[in-house]
């Protein structure tokens, strides 16, 4: 955690009800410290449908006394933070992290990852996105781990299921490949933990379930939704990690354990993800599946407390 701003700062976290945008936002509110507050913004009608270029539903509460940071992502939050500027006379320091695509000189601050290629006197740019799993975190999860996961055997492989996307579509070869990631791995003396994502097929979480299906339980593990998701759990005591290319979030995740990461491109073509994993590749953090499973290392890559940090000295200019 950075020691940039005063215990008693507030900051407020505005996202749209989306994993994605709170994970990113949250990551680095938690990294600034101070006293976080979150809103979900879920506009009405037209004010959603002209997010973000129109402006903020009336409706939406306003928080008094007014933060000192507001950090936002997702289209529908921008209008909110712009409004949320103009009602405390310009005293909340605002910051978007992704594109927000209209009125960029209205935010104090914008991140966005490299492969954005966005540019500006208030855009400030790292390789791989933030997200809530610090160092600590990690470190606390390996060494009191997850019951599920702490009875599997060792090696451990993760597994890491996306789903398809505007640029990603899942084929029946991307499936087949998928469970055969799973049967290598088995082959190999792996046990194997697999957790899919919200935009994971049914089938194909079930495909590679029933690949394993024959392994003792001390060598598989499938999440299915029971119980709270273990997703820190098995990357933080993973040997290896395959992850689908369609989640760059996924993938940054992956990379802040240090382990070995393969990752698996399906059908598709995404100009912005390929920039991401060519930069990842150059950290020496992953690497593209090849069908079998490799042994590497690197130095973990997590951009969450630089990009607080940045954002902290920002802050500061701004009130001096």
């Amino acid at each position: 955690m950075t020691e940039a701003l005063p215990a008693e700062a507030r900051i407020l976290v505005v996202t749209p009800d989306k994993a994605g945008h709170a994970v990113i936002c949250n990551g680095v509110a938690a990294a600034l410290g101070g006293r976080n507050e979150s809103v979900l913004v879920d506009p009405r009608g037209l004010y959603k449908t002209f997010a973000p270029w129109g402006p903020a539903d009336p409706r939406t509460p306003f928080p008094q006394p007014f933060p000192d940071i507001a950090l936002g992502s997702g289209r529908t939050a921008a209008p909110f933070l712009r409004a949320l500027k103009k009602r405390s006379g310009g005293r909340v320091f605002t910051v978007f992290l992704h594109d927000p695509r209209a009125w960029r000189s209205a935010f104090d601050v914008i991140w966005a990852p490299e492969h954005d290629r966005l540019a500006g006197a208030n855009v400030f740019s790292t390789l791989s996105s933030p997200h809530t799993l610090s160092p600590a975190l990690i470190a606390g999860a390996r060494a009191n781990p997850d019951p599920r996961i702490a009875a599997l055997e060792g090696p451990r492989l993760a597994l890491l299921l996306g789903g398809p996307s505007a640029s990603y579509k899942y084929q029946p070869d991307d499936v087949r490949e998928l469970v055969r990631v799973a049967q290598v791995a088995a082959q190999d003396g792996y046990a194997v933990m697999v957790t899919p994502s919200r935009r994971t097929p049914v089938e194909l979480t079930r495909l590679v379930a029933d690949a394993l299906a024959a392994l003792p339980e001390s060598r598989r593990f499938v999440w299915t939704g029971a119980g709270a998701n273990p997703f820190l759990h098995m990357i933080a005591n993973a040997d290896a990690i395959v992850v689908t290319a369609d989640s760059v979030n996924m993938v940054g995740e992956a990379a802040a354990t240090g382990a070995p990461v393969h990752v698996f491109t399906p059908t598709g073509r995404s100009r912005k993800t390929k920039s991401f994993l060519e930069g990842m590749a150059a950290q020496g953090a992953v690497r593209p599946w090849s069908g079998r499973i490799e042994r590497w290392s690197y130095a973990p890559i997590d951009a969450t407390a630089a990009i607080a940090a940045e954002i902290a000295r920002r802050y500061r200019l701004s009130k001096a």
